[in-house]
């Protein structure tokens, strides 16, 4: 499982950054453009807002599991989340969660 959720973490990020990077070349109007086409209409403006629902839903699960865990390294799920999209920092944030317990090599065989 461990290597589906890294796959995904990077599909996540690649393909979805393709598109955007795609849009401002074709329109030339960088950031802000790209940030102004997800508000063009009603179906876009929703889906915006689904997405950033679910990073802060996401960010609040990060931020409480991490705190209870004390896996500090699972808070790069969080500007992964915001920087690129929740189809990275989602599957990211389970790749690193699976990762197993010092001295429990009984886990690590069931993530492997």
């Amino acid at each position: 499982m461990r290597l589906v959720f890294l796959a995904l973490a990077l599909w996540g990020a690649v393909h979805p950054m393709w598109w955007f990077v795609k849009h401002m070349r074709d329109t030339g109007t960088g950031l802000g453009g790209l940030i102004d086409a997800w508000y063009v209409n009603a179906s876009t403006t929703g889906l915006t807002w689904d997405l950033t629902i679910a990073a802060i839903t996401l960010t609040v699960w990060v931020l409480g599991e991490t705190v209870y865990r004390r896996a500090w390294l699972n808070l790069i799920a969080i500007p992964a989340t915001f920087c690129i999209g929740v189809s990275c920092g989602l599957p990211l944030y389970l790749w690193l969660r699976s990762r197993p317990a010092p001295g429990n090599v009984g886990a690590a065989r069931l993530f492997c």
